[in-house]
């Protein structure tokens, strides 16, 4: 349904028609009923409160997801957001406008107003609003943009700090942020040129922005910084897998940091730079970052790893929850985008040794389109500003503006993981069921970690299960202490704590039962003295999480890299196949015939990740969805799941590699699929295999 009526703004009109996709309501409705009708009815709501209550619960019990309207011919695509004092919000578009949105909480008639502020800017991605004007931050500037004549629009468009642009489609800008001290950052992204570059001034790094817009290098070593701000007055921001880069991560940045990409080094010899490193300290070992860190003073460790395809895909803005609980349990703590699996994590940090390091944990999933930007809403709502454009995302919109709103019902939830010189502690939003808590296979922890190399990303290494020696639970059963063998915790590796089995005092199951802590410190203290401890023998069933061997037997005869011997002539056919932007291959069908030797080629021409599967008809989806559920296994096995439905497939391939294949064509005419089953990218990466008599 469409309602086609016109908002009027003022004495303007504002645009319509307005996309209504998730907004329902009853109106003032009345009508006659009997009573008959109304006993009906009532007992069917009876019925379905009862079915309500002995299901599992989910997210959207605790946070709903609420769209905002947006008018059909908005192409709402966005890459900053700010929430006016007045209620409303501006939201800056990759299209390069701006657009003042009028009761987005869809009071009254329940339909915001839209009115286009600004327009003509370079895909500006983000936006700050600052009393009598905005900033925002395009390829190549930060732009002031003010109304003067008080008409609703900007007609003032001041250049307020620049730098160069080589023209590079990867030189995206963001920002400015503004710190709790006054000042603002800004981020610039590397270009892309094979691996990252930075072709023009302070690309790579994090710069100061004062009010005379002057700019000042602050730290560098970044890829992809689509997320900044700050934490207890502290200064973090969110990187994305790539070269240098093994999984998404959050970093704690003090001046003249290097957090690990390379690329923007090569300005550090600058009489301007804080930072020491030079590029040619930087070697490729494939040692974990933090053996690395050891010996390279400045290298700024991650304060939390986001386990890439796990948690996320693309790390962008983050929202420090200082909602004083009218947005739930978790005040204090970090909520952090991700624009390729459309979702929201939640971090919880803490200080060990005057070292920042924590937790991450899934928080809420389902969004329509690429999560980018976070906002608080003057209501304690969250606005989640999104985008699809050349960013696959498993939200199927291009673009979305949505609100998540707390339900006022607490979740039974992991909501502190803190680590201990023996181990970690837990603590619950609610009481936990005591009994269920101290048996053995309620909990599983692993350890893992990554490489730090200019190879695109890393598989998981140094998988290790360890086992639990014996829990503590709290007097108050809001905190579970996990005792572990002190000799198999690692400092610079990642702790994967799964409490499967723990119920809450009520009987429900934790909501999200895992939690990734990163140790790059490990705690002095007390450890436990064995009072209250219920003790795990070792004969007692754990649960036990291991990556699988990369050459699993049931996949490895579906990738033949070599021309079988019985081929003498040859293939019959040899085909290439590469990708272009946007997650796409290059051809949408290739037609072969049936039982024919094909050579297939694939050339990953791209600058992320990608490989190639070939299915069964209709198959594509569900391997894709059996890729990601691979989760920490996927790297290893190349995110090809051993399913009756792959039928052939080249393994994971880094940008600018090929890898060519060899395979006999299904002797079954009819249309089967290939998909690239790299987490996030299934569902717009396909294409046709039409097999002919």
């Amino acid at each position: 349904m469409r309602d086609e009526g016109k908002l009027e703004i003022g004495n303007r009109q504002s645009v319509g028609p307005y996309k209504s996709e998730g907004v329902m309501g009853m109106g003032n409705l009345y009508m006659p009923m009997k009573k008959s009708f109304l006993l009906s009815v009532f007992c069917a709501i009876l019925a379905g409160s009862a079915t309500a209550q002995n299901r599992p619960k989910t997210e959207d019990d605790y946070y709903r997801i609420v769209t905002v309207p947006i008018p059909e011919q908005v192409e709402l695509e966005i890459g900053g957001l700010a929430v006016l004092p007045d209620g409303r919000v501006a939201a800056a578009t990759r299209r390069g406008e701006v657009w003042m949105i009028s009761n987005p909480y869809g009071t009254g008639n329940g339909k915001p107003e839209f009115r286009r502020f600004a327009h003509g800017l370079h895909e500006p991605l983000g936006l700050l609003y600052r009393g009598n004007d905005f900033l925002t931050t395009q390829r190549g500037e930060v732009t002031r943009l003010e109304d003067t004549d008080k008409d609703g629009t900007a007609d003032l468009y001041q250049s307020f700090a620049r730098w160069p642009l080589s023209g590079n489609y990867h030189q995206y800008s963001y920002g400015p942020v503004r710190l709790p001290n006054g000042e603002m950052v800004v981020t610039l992204n590397v270009d892309w040129i094979g691996h990252g570059g930075s072709l023009t001034k302070w690309r790579g790094w994090m710069l100061k922005l004062d009010e005379r817009g002057v700019l000042t290098p602050w730290a560098t070593g970044l890829r992809s910084p689509a997320g900044f701000g700050s934490y207890q007055g502290d200064i973090f921001y969110t990187e994305n897998q790539g070269d240098w880069v093994a999984s998404g991560r959050l970093t704690h940045l003090e001046k003249g940091d290097f957090a690990g990409n390379p690329a923007g080094l090569r300005w550090s010899s600058d009489p301007a730079s804080p930072v020491k490193i030079r590029p040619e300290d930087i070697t490729s070992t494939g040692e974990p970052m933090y053996n690395v860190a050891k010996n390279l003073p400045g290298l700024k460790l991650p304060a939390v790893w986001f386990p890439h395809t796990i948690m996320g895909i693309s790390l962008s803005d983050l929202k420090e929850d200082i909602s004083k609980g009218t947005f739930g349990p978790f005040s204090g703590q970090l909520f952090v985008g991700d624009q390729g699996h459309s979702n929201i994590m939640r971090a919880d940090l803490e200080k060990v040794n005057g070292k920042w390091q924590g937790a991450c944990f899934p928080f809420r999933k389902g969004f329509a389109s690429g999560v980018l930007r976070l906002e608080w809403g003057i209501d304690g709502s969250l606005f989640v500003g999104q985008t699809s454009r050349g960013w696959s995302a498993t939200g199927t919109a291009p673009f979305a503006l949505e609100r998540l709103v707390w339900t006022g019902e607490t979740p039974f939830e992991m909501k502190h993981l803190h680590a201990r010189p023996d181990g970690f502690e837990v603590t619950f939003t609610l009481p936990v069921d005591p009994e269920s808590a101290k048996k053995a296979d309620a909990w599983q922890a692993s350890s893992f970690t990554y490489k730090y190399h200019k190879t695109y990303g890393s598989p998981v290494i140094n998988n290790e299960a360890l086992p639990i020696k014996g829990v503590i639970v709290s007097e108050d059963s809001m905190r579970v202490r996990l005792i572990l063998d002190e000799t198999r915790m690692k400092a610079g590796y990642i702790h994967e704590i799964k409490a499967d089995g723990v119920l809450s005092a009520t009987g429900l199951n934790v909501l999200h039962p895992v939690g990734y802590y990163t140790l790059n410190e490990i705690p002095d203290g007390e450890r436990a003295d064995g009072t209250g401890v219920t003790v795990f023998s070792e004969s007692e069933p754990q649960h036990v999480h291991l990556v699988a061997d990369a050459a699993n037997t049931d996949i490895m005869p579906k990738r033949i890299t070599v021309q079988p011997s019985g081929w003498g002539k040859g293939p019959d056919r040899r085909i290439t196949i590469g990708t272009r932007p946007g997650l796409q291959f290059d051809m949408s069908e290739i037609r072969v015939k049936a039982g024919s030797k094909i050579q297939l080629t694939f050339n990953n021409n791209d600058d992320m990740l990608h490989n190639f599967v070939i299915t069964e008809p209709g198959g594509a989806n569900s391997v894709g969805e059996a890729a990601l559920a691979l989760g920490l296994k996927g790297s290893e096995q190349s995110y090809i799941p051993a399913v009756k439905e792959v039928l052939f497939h080249t393994n994971i391939l880094q940008p600018e590699t090929s890898e060519t294949i060899y395979f006999v064509a299904p002797v079954k005419p009819g249309t089967y699929q290939y998909v690239c089953t790299f987490p996030g990218h299934h569902a717009l990466m396909q294409g046709k295999l039409v097999v002919i008599k």
